[in-house]
């Protein structure tokens, strides 16, 4: 058994149910770009996802009662990126005991309090990967469960094997999660790596948004580029 397959078999215990691993060589520009030299002094990227609860998400259309919403916050953001944190950091010291050096990155916690950014990219690592691509929504799609995955990532230099190839963006003419946004935030332009993430989303109105709901004593929770992903939303085999 390699040691990716190693790692793979001991997230898999935990509960994870995505597992891949990137060739950070491929954007290394971009990676120390956005978290310097350090982060991007690693070879290797795994990314691990946590599916969410369909039922939890399919109720966000109601996320203006109470009980809704705060299910949502707790059970598909707050308990989901805590678990993931919990196994990020047990990989983490399985990879340092083989003798290599590993750095996890937070799943949801940011750096840039203006772009809202992290030190490095989940999106880019996943996409790496191979399980996925970047939507319009500027969120990461799963074929088979679209948006409707958390995901946490760990850095290493370990000798691992990148997964999979580059997967093509596959959102092609569907604009749903543009003309669902309570704020406009999302132009409906495809992801492409050259371009800053400004082109595609607004991350102030979507923050700005969040701050409203919190000043009105309401639970801040929105959800609903991520609940309208047709990759999510309908599991079919015939979705293209």
């Amino acid at each position: 058994m390699t040691l990716t397959d190693e790692i793979k078999q001991l997230t898999l215990q935990h509960g994870i149910t995505y597992f891949g691993v990137g060739d950070l060589s491929k954007a290394k520009e971009a990676i120390l770009r956005q978290g310097g030299p350090e982060i991007g002094s690693f070879p290797y990227s795994i990314s691990l996802g946590i599916s969410l609860i369909d039922h939890i998400v399919d109720q966000l259309p109601r996320r203006s009662e109470p009980t809704v919403a705060l299910n949502y916050k707790h059970h598909a953001y707050d308990v989901i990126n805590q678990r993931l944190d919990l196994i990020a950091s047990i990989v983490s010291s399985f990879i340092q005991q083989q003798g290599y050096r590993v750095l996890p990155i937070p799943a949801t916690k940011h750096i840039d309090d203006d772009g809202y950014s992290a030190a490095f990219s989940h999106k880019m690592g996943a996409s790496l990967a191979g399980m996925g691509w970047i939507g319009k929504n500027c969120l990461f799609i799963t074929p088979d469960r679209g948006p409707r995955v958390r995901w946490v990532t760990v850095l290493t230099d370990a000798p691992m094997e990148p997964t999979e190839q580059l997967m093509k963006e596959q959102c092609g003419d569907c604009s749903d999660c543009v003309d669902i946004c309570p704020v406009e935030a999302l132009t409906g332009r495809p992801f492409h790596k050259d371009e800053p993430r400004e082109v595609r989303f607004d991350a102030a109105k979507c923050d700005y948004y969040f701050q409203e709901m919190k000043a009105a004593g309401e639970i801040d929770v929105c959800g609903m580029c991520l609940y309208v992903c047709p990759y999510g939303r309908y599991r079919t085999t015939d979705i293209g």
